[in-house]
């Protein structure tokens, strides 16, 4: 399976700054080491056009050169610098090289993305531009190019933060389907609607959470029985896990791993390809957080493995 990385996802941060930014390096050692089914790849940078498919080019201009407010760079988290804005732009990048993979072969990654709270014209929440959003858009024009048909895409984001940025990005756009399953007292306080949102209370443990992503997802295939869709985008934030620091919700390390697998397993089942983003993780350990991930990717790399394995016999029954 090919995922996505790159080593501009470490961005140098004020000392005591509550981000944890060694766990994309992290990420990157652990699944070099351990993980051989997954090939790395190195992330390219969004063109400021692809960004304005998804973003207000006055603010792609603004995060490029420096122009940023000081209430603006509040809001995102981060310090303007060069830096900060290669690696938004790779981040991006990523996730769209991880969905241009997942329509040939099946499945892929982006070890970071998921950048769901950034809206067209501004970050917000440790997110400058939003990854999945560029990357429907673009992923929609090439699709037509090429095919001369609509491509239909499915965003399923199970970051424990519901996202706003998605669901104001796409509100008007019936050709993308924002689903989220998010702590309700959580960031952002001010929810923007999904398509389908489903909020859950704060303590929810293992058998409550994945009760409720049933349910969800019985009710986005039976909304898409007419219309399938053609590309998912998968948000599977690591941040629902009992001893994530923001989460408040208390799913255990096998809950999430269940949650991967049945996601993974709908979705092969329904042959859509999917492109996964690790969205977020902010565990009191961060190398609990970096193997919650790895877990994550490891299952992705087994539904690629299935994936693959289902094609000489799809292409001997004709399928």
């Amino acid at each position: 399976m090919r995922a996505y990385t790159s080593d501009q996802f470490v961005l140098p941060l004020p000392e005591g700054h509550r981000f944890p930014m060694p766990k994309y390096r992290l990420l990157k050692e652990k699944v070099s080491a351990e993980l051989p089914a997954i090939h790395l790849h190195e992330a390219p940078p969004a063109s400021d056009g692809e960004l304005a498919l998804a973003h207000d080019p006055v603010y792609v201009t603004a995060v490029a050169e420096g122009l940023l407010s000081e209430a603006a760079q509040r809001e995102i988290g981060f310090p303007w610098s060069p830096r900060m804005a290669e690696r938004a732009r790779r981040s991006v990048g990523a996730t769209i090289a991880a969905a241009r993979t997942a329509l040939a072969e099946g499945v892929a990654a982006n070890l970071a993305g998921g950048t769901h709270h950034a809206t067209a014209d501004k970050g917000s929440g440790y997110c400058v531009f939003n990854d999945v959003a560029v990357a429907a858009r673009l992923m929609q024009a090439e699709w037509h190019r090429s095919h001369r048909a609509l491509l239909r895409v499915l965003v399923i984001d199970l970051d424990v933060h519901q996202g706003n940025g998605t669901a104001a990005i796409f509100a008007d756009d019936p050709t993308v389907f924002t689903f989220s399953v998010h702590g309700a007292r959580n960031f952002p306080f001010r929810k923007v609607a999904s398509d389908l949102d489903i909020e859950l209370p704060d303590g929810c443990a293992d058998a409550e959470y994945l009760a409720a992503l049933d349910q969800g997802l019985a009710e986005v295939w039976r909304r898409h029985a007419a219309h399938p869709p053609g590309l998912v985008f998968y948000l599977a934030g690591a941040d629902p896990h009992e001893n994530d620091r923001l989460g408040r919700l208390k799913v255990s390390a096998e809950g999430l791993a269940e949650r991967d697998r049945r996601v993974l397993a709908a979705l092969r089942q329904r042959c859509l390809p999917v492109a996964l983003s690790m969205a977020g993780g902010y565990g009191r350990d961060i190398h609990e957080t970096v193997s919650l991930q790895a877990r994550t990717l490891a299952l992705a790399a087994e539904s690629w493995a299935l994936w693959r394995a289902r094609e000489p016999a799809m292409e001997q029954s004709g399928e």
